[in-house]
């Protein structure tokens, strides 16, 4: 008889602690709200192949983002958003990010090496956003990848950095800065709280990774 109450108390107790980590597995999985940033596009990411490109190379890295999506519509036909592609932009490569009116206000071609082909100096507006030489460069420009789909997205801690180092150039209080350049990224760049945060978001929600 003891055996049995044993055994029945041995049961209860399993199945009180399943039901336990029911409840603790699906607390773990109930994303927690963004508090202060809108993290809702991570969820646009839903094609079939997504790939995240962690970028720092001005010469090349937008033309490899277009052989990309040029790949996957030749070969199997897909466009976005059955295709996703997201550029993840810190402080090294920052200027893809700028507008017009930031490459005029400040030099950002002269401290990022930024040469604007058409004057051979360093350039007063983005190179990166549209132009080219010929239908391949065209292509790989920042508002064409729109087009197709490309999120842009700028590191708000590198914008930190981006705008002490432009700060110490003009000589102008930091925080003036980066509110500047905070409201002149491009249209459509995302700002997130951080490069490498992001680069691992994008992952857990299915993204392959390349280093450009």
């Amino acid at each position: 008889m003891r055996l049995h109450s044993n055994r029945r108390g041995f049961v209860g107790t399993v199945g009180a602690l399943a039901g336990l980590l029911t409840l603790d597995t699906s607390a773990a999985a109930a994303e927690p709200k963004a508090r202060g940033w809108d993290m809702s596009w991570l969820d646009r990411l839903t094609g079939k192949h997504k790939q995240v490109f962690d970028f720092s190379d001005l010469d090349i890295g937008l033309l490899v983002v277009s052989n990309w999506l040029n790949a996957h519509e030749e070969v199997y036909g897909l466009r976005h958003p059955d295709v996703n592609a997201v550029v993840g932009i810190g402080g090294h490569a920052f200027p893809v990010n700028a507008t017009d009116a930031m490459y005029t206000r400040y030099p950002i071609g002269e401290l990022w090496k930024v040469t604007d082909p058409a004057t051979g100096k360093a350039a007063l507006r983005n190179i990166f956003v549209d132009g080219g030489a010929n239908p391949r460069e065209q292509a790989a420009r920042v508002r064409p990848l729109q087009s197709r789909g490309v999120i842009f997205w700028q590191c708000n801690n590198a914008l930190h950095g981006v705008a002490s180092r432009i700060a110490a150039a003009v000589k102008a209080p930091d925080a003036e800065v980066y509110e500047t350049l905070k409201a002149g990224l491009n249209p459509g760049v995302i700002l997130v709280p951080a490069h490498t945060m992001l680069i691992g978001l994008t992952q857990e929600h299915g993204c392959a990774y390349e280093s450009l």
